[in-house]
């Protein structure tokens, strides 16, 4: 399958281990671009983002696509790197790395505001307490995109309060649909079996989400015998105008695992 991948070149002598970054529901590679990206890039990485398959530009449909059809697009773009990539995955994007993490290896891995292994109940719970018409279409219509339909909702999921409106309009106007499929994978069909992942992890949060809770974080960390970190932004750390402390203590982490 033809999968968008965003790819940045590395700035003086490339390191030996590359990046990939998996993006979460709604979203694409688009959302690396911005600052992720190059900005890795600015530090050594060879940086690579995809789309999974009907997001984006890639091909492949979003109807009916399941977890491990998205694990086996990063595993397809993961092989045709040089080396095996450093996986970070945001929210969805994490559940998926972990899944991919069950049997794959990698010489390291970083959780974004991420679902937990246990799936997404308790984010089902508390959206539909606090936003129980956009879940009440979910359930009607199958489909994801009503969590996130406007600009207002998306910034209540997505976004900082006080992160400009025109930018989340603009970031509002890129978010496509999501699996429905993949979503009831994520309830129970499909869920991750952490004592499968031998992959050292750094696990990061966002004292602000919405979506996911503190403790999920922190569970998730517990899972993998680590500590989860915490950031003082929402749900789409990759975004914040903050951005760039969590991009440095992914750099730093990696420093310190030699990578």
């Amino acid at each position: 399958m033809k999968l968008e991948v965003i790819h940045k070149i590395p700035v003086g002598v490339a390191k030996p281990t590359p990046l990939l970054f998996v993006h979460g529901k709604w979203h694409g590679a688009w959302c690396w671009e911005t600052y992720f990206l190059p900005y890795f890039a600015e530090h050594g990485y060879n940086v690579y983002a995809l789309s999974l398959r009907g997001h984006g530009a890639s091909e492949g449909r979003i109807w009916g696509a399941s977890i491990a059809d998205y694990v086996s697009d990063v595993a397809q773009v993961a092989g045709q790197l040089d080396a095996s990539p450093v996986v970070i995955g945001h929210s969805m994007g994490g559940f998926i790395t972990q899944k991919y993490l069950e049997t794959h290896i990698a010489p390291a891995a970083v959780l974004l505001t991420s679902v937990p292994y246990y799936g997404l109940w308790p984010t089902t719970f508390a959206l539909l307490a606090r936003r129980p018409l956009a879940v009440s279409k979910v359930l009607v219509t199958l489909r994801l995109y009503p969590v996130v339909e406007t600009p207002a909702l998306a910034q209540f999921v997505l976004f900082s309060s006080d992160m400009p409106k025109e930018k989340v309009t603009a970031y509002q106007r890129q978010l496509c649909d999501e699996s429905f499929r993949a979503y009831l994978d994520e309830l129970g069909l499909n869920l991750v079996r952490p004592k499968r992942v031998k992959t050292p992890m750094l696990v990061i949060g966002a004292a602000r989400d919405a979506v996911i809770s503190r403790k999920a974080v922190n569970d998730t960390a517990r899972a993998y015998g680590t500590t989860a970190e915490f950031f003082d932004m929402a749900h789409d750390v990759m975004l914040e105008s903050n951005w760039k402390l969590v991009a440095d203590r992914i750099l730093e982490w990696l420093r310190e695992k030699g990578i």
